[in-house]
């Protein structure tokens, strides 16, 4: 193998694959970029087993192409410390190549690339779509954040596609907060879904290409391939079945807050520093055109409310929250007001942009209240 390529669009490459290098590893070959040279390109790849990155670099010129496995620690390091120039790498001997550029070399181990795993991607029944890349992105930033980590039920620890024959519905739940997020960008022929762990999901947020226009997506009851410019990612499906979240969205909701959300958000905020740091309990009392905030922990003295304006429709109503939850929804929510329906003390509350917002029927968040006294 020998071929010449600029060291800053290797370094973009290498770094755009390097999320999927597994930090420890029963395989040391997973420690590996893999490098293949094929039709004026390289084919840099990085794989855990679990998921698996893929992304295609253009070559100044190829003089022989091959496959070799590179460490992924010491070519990220040299690559790093590189200023931007033109740089040959090329096998020299069995065992070894040489990374050469304007006024100096370096000579490091390979592996064959035979002895890297085969990736397995969506089988020959895969269903697809194709997705905005600005869509996917927002729907795993507006979910990713309400996953759980339980081990009995991992179903829970990922984000659900509930892919639909006119709309499609990311969905997130810890048990304790529901987040969904539904497009009308993102249609199938048939109705179909999967779990995406949190951890790929994280990844595939963070290198979606700015300047992809769409994302196609392959999946079938074991994995999901995602395609978007010159990257491809792959990574296994959770398997398991997914609560039916459609039947705990409160319907009939008929106490109605609508207020401020950066005004709410803050005053919890200032509220909660006086909450019991283990529980994170406050307290909202309700009344027509007024709300009352609380906290206290009662073991340190501590104690704080805040009263506020707001447009209050309902009985006068006492509910309890764990602070921490209403943050994370107020926080990952960009609209200017929000609504919280809520039925009484004892059930859940609805939180959705109100009507006049442009994501009013993109996102609804459930938030499960907690006794107070």
């Amino acid at each position: 193998m020998e071929f010449n390529v600029s060291s800053a669009t290797l370094l973009k490459g290498i770094l755009d694959v390097s999320k999927a290098i597994p930090a420890k590893t029963a395989l040391p070959i997973l420690e590996n970029f893999l490098f293949v040279t094929k039709d004026g390109s390289l084919e840099i790849t990085a794989s855990d087993q679990e998921l698996t990155l893929r992304t295609s670099v253009e070559l100044e010129s190829v003089k022989e192409d091959g496959s070799i496995a590179v460490p992924a620690r010491q070519m990220t390091e040299l690559l790093k410390a590189l200023p931007d120039q033109p740089i040959t790498i090329k096998t020299i001997g069995e065992g070894s190549f040489e990374c050469v550029w304007g006024n100096g070399n370096s000579s490091l181990p390979f592996f064959p690339a035979s002895d890297y795993p085969e990736i397995k991607g969506a089988g020959e029944d895969a269903q697809s779509f194709v997705v905005p890349a600005s869509i996917l992105a927002e729907g795993i930033s507006a979910t990713i954040y309400a996953t759980a980590d339980d081990e009995m039920r991992p179903a829970m620890n990922g984000i659900f596609f509930d892919i639909d024959t006119d709309s499609t519905t990311l969905v997130a739940s810890d048990s304790h907060k529901l987040i969904c997020y539904t497009t009308r960008d993102v249609q199938s022929g048939v109705k179909a879904s999967f779990i995406l762990h949190k951890k790929p999901a994280g990844v595939l947020k963070s290198i979606l290409d700015k300047d992809a226009e769409d994302v196609k997506a392959l999946y079938d009851g074991s994995n999901v391939v995602f395609q978007f410019g010159g990257t491809m990612m792959v990574c296994r499906l959770i398997v398991g079945k997914y609560p039916k979240y459609r039947d705990v969205i409160p319907q009939n909701n008929s106490n109605v807050l609508k207020i401020d959300r950066m005004q709410l958000l803050n005053t919890v905020r200032r509220v909660a520093v006086c909450a019991n740091k283990a529980s994170n309990h406050i307290k909202f009392d309700l009344k027509p055109g007024q709300l009352e905030i609380t906290a206290q922990d009662l073991g340190f003295a501590l104690a704080a409310y805040e009263k506020l304006s707001c447009d209050y429709n309902g009985d006068e109503l006492s509910i309890g929250f764990k602070s921490s939850f209403l943050i994370e929804i107020l926080g990952n929510l960009s609209c200017e007001t929000v609504v919280l329906k809520f039925a009484d003390a004892r059930r859940a509350a609805l939180i959705v942009p109100s009507e006049e917002e442009a994501e009013s029927e993109k996102i609804c968040g459930i938030l499960m209240p907690i006794m107070v006294s």
